[in-house]
């Protein structure tokens, strides 16, 4: 079992390594995670007021 776990699990975890950046980097998704960029700066960047 143990040898098994460390020979799989490595292919599994380049697999899902490759299938993230796969996501992260597909065009599509730009619009996406530019959006997500810059939303954070876009609500708190004034002081908070009662």
């Amino acid at each position: 079992m143990v040898a098994f776990s460390k020979s799989w699990g490595l292919f599994y975890m380049m697999g899902f390594f490759l299938c993230v950046c796969a996501y992260a980097f597909w065009p599509r998704n730009r619009n996406r995670f530019d959006r997500a960029k810059h939303s954070i700066l876009e609500r708190d960047d004034t002081p908070w007021q009662k």
